[in-house]
């Protein structure tokens, strides 16, 4: 059953292609990135799709763990097509990449959150005639795995989630557990939650739907250091994924892309729709589609609606930000910067994401960003 559920998830991942005309995601160019020389003296369509025009050097960045996977993927692709630059990201967390971004030591950071204001007040001193600004490159559901030995499909919803990593509900077979999955033999086992060690923007994604979805339940502001008492900690959404992976009654929250890189089940969400909403690209796709700009200026901050009950939107969903400075940015690396961003955010560079697990942009978004990076300086 698991190995089925593996593969429906990942068939409407790819489904995800076909979601409402929002979403504008045809390809480009060949699924051969390598650049290769394709014995015609030219290079392959996707490779070629790519304008290296001023991208040179090294460029350094760095940031959330979320978006490593469609981070790995976009610098194979781009490397292979821009012979002598080298793009490294550090997966490191949303808060450290922040960091480094407003200490100067990387051309972009990726951010599951947007900046406060007192980071874009910091963020004037390294972008000298500007500010950092928000680009949202990575969308996705935030995935609840679990792990507990004869259960291949569980059902959770926002205030039991909230009670659950709350550590209020501390057995697999509680009542509450218990009504949302009736018919599912739940053991008499404890619940081992796991939640981020270092400061995540997904946790504090994670923090924001509970926080609207479950109020009563979650009492916590939504940071991005993990707020309630009790749990184990692990560092990153990989490490997170591990422990889940290895540990019998374990729960934990990660990008899709983990859950299905580990053969991880995950927990379904009962919205109040008409019925529980799986994890997928497709359903955090449609999700996604409704977020509205409440970023000024060039700054393409979303607001995102974590209560929705539109039939197969799941609701806990993130979207990640490529923060960059809007002008002043370093001269030695705003062609690189503009190059590889102009990548990431065209046609071929999202429609990877899907094929990763991770949800497109959606393209009335997606055009403000190609517009916004093709004006940085």
């Amino acid at each position: 059953m698991k190995l089925q559920r593996k593969n429906r998830l990942r068939a409407t991942a790819l489904g995800a292609l076909a979601v409402s005309g929002a979403l504008v995601l045809t390809a480009c160019g060949s699924d051969d990135n390598t650049g290769a020389d394709t014995g015609a003296g030219k290079t392959s369509a996707a490779a070629s799709d790519i304008k290296c025009d001023d991208a040179k050097g090294q460029l350094r960045a760095s940031g959330s763990s979320a978006q490593k996977n469609a981070m790995d993927l976009w610098v194979k692709n781009y490397m292979a097509a821009c012979s002598g630059v080298e793009i490294n990201y550090s997966s490191s967390s949303s808060g450290e990449g922040i960091v480094a971004f407003n200490q100067g030591t990387v051309g972009f950071a990726g951010s599951d959150s947007a900046l406060k204001p007192e980071e874009v007040a910091a963020s004037k001193k390294i972008c000298k005639t500007g500010q950092g600004i928000n680009l949202p490159m990575v969308g996705g559901p935030i995935a609840v795995g679990f792990h507990l030995e004869g259960v291949d499909s569980l059902t959770l919803d926002a205030p039991t989630l909230a009670k659950i990593f709350d550590t209020k509900i501390k057995k697999w077979n509680d009542p509450a557990i218990a009504k949302l999955n009736d018919g599912v033999k739940l053991p008499d086992k404890a619940i081992q939650p796991f939640h981020r060690s270092e400061d995540s923007g997904t946790t504090q994604n994670l923090g924001k739907y509970l926080s609207a979805a479950a109020p009563s339940d979650w009492k916590y502001e939504a940071e991005k250091k993990w707020p309630a008492p009790g749990g184990q900690a692990a560092s990153g959404s990989s490490g997170i994924a591990s422990q889940v992976k290895a540990v019998d009654g374990s729960i934990g929250y990660f990008e899709l892309s983990y859950a299905a890189s580990q053969d991880i089940t995950t927990v379904s969400i009962d919205t109040g729709g008409s019925a529980p909403v799986e994890a997928t690209s497709e359903n955090a796709s449609k999700a996604i589609a409704a977020a509205k700009v409440k970023g000024t200026g060039k700054d393409l901050a979303l607001d995102l609606d974590y209560t929705t009950k539109a039939d197969g939107a799941y609701p806990l969903v993130l979207v990640t930000y490529e923060v960059v400075c809007d002008t002043g940015n370093k001269a030695d690396t705003l062609g690189t910067v503009k190059s590889f961003l102009t990548y990431t955010s065209s046609a071929d560079g999202q429609k990877v994401l899907t094929e990763a697990g991770y949800a497109p942009i959606p393209e009335a978004i997606n055009s403000k960003v190609r517009e916004t990076v093709a004006g940085l300086s």
